[in-house]
């Protein structure tokens, strides 16, 4: 026996199926190999969302190759909510000092090559074009080069060493948990000198 579908079903069933299908035409979707208008405002949030605004990258920062005649007279460093930070304080010299800020396979004392071994993941290769000497005498005499300052259960700092003060440059040694993010800064001061700022972040 055949049914017969009464006249105002197919105009349900139409007005059933547009119903359905709206709001899925209204909703920007995506679908693989293409970029959507989904994918821009995914991509969007996670910038937005970016750990503590950080978008310094790890890539190699330097800023020149020019020879200060200031000298290193102490390294400091500092624990901060969202990075750990390295200060390297030189003396009588302007605030515009160059340095030399890398990831390395492994960081290398000056002059002799021998390889500086550090604890952590990464190894950061810092470069300051300061002697720490003047006239021949040392101006900076850590008490112990192979850790210059106590960095124990830091988020990211791990160990910071001198790797050596030869040619009129200083070169440290900074041991990280991981490759993460990192910023270098000159700022005037304390007194009439300057200092060198490494920030590396507590994670991505």
């Amino acid at each position: 026996m055949n049914h017969i579908r009464p006249r105002g079903w197919a105009g349900l069933a139409a007005a059933l199926v547009l119903g359905l299908a709206l709001p899925a035409a209204a909703s920007p979707t995506s679908t693989p190999g293409h970029t959507g208008a989904l994918d821009t405002a995914v991509s969007s949030t996670m910038q937005a969302s970016a750990y503590c605004g950080i978008y310094w990258g790890s890539l190699a920062k330097s800023n020149g190759t020019v020879h200060t005649t200031g000298t290193v007279e102490d390294v400091r460093a500092g624990q901060h909510p969202c990075f750990d930070r390295l200060v390297v304080d030189v003396d009588d010299v302007p605030a515009s000092m160059t340095y030399d800020v890398r990831y390395v396979d492994a960081v290398h004392e000056d002059g002799s090559g021998i390889v500086v071994p550090l604890a952590g993941a990464a190894d950061l290769q810092i470069i300051l074009r300061a002697p720490a000497d003047a006239s021949g005498a040392a101006t900076y005499t850590p008490a112990d080069p192979d850790r210059l300052v106590n960095v124990r259960d830091w988020a990211t700092f791990r160990q910071v060493a001198l790797a050596g003060n030869f040619e009129g440059q200083t070169t440290l040694g900074l041991g990280v948990r991981a490759r993460l993010p990192f910023r270098v800064m000159v700022l005037d001061g304390p007194g009439d000198g300057a200092r060198l700022v490494v920030d590396v972040a507590h994670r991505w």
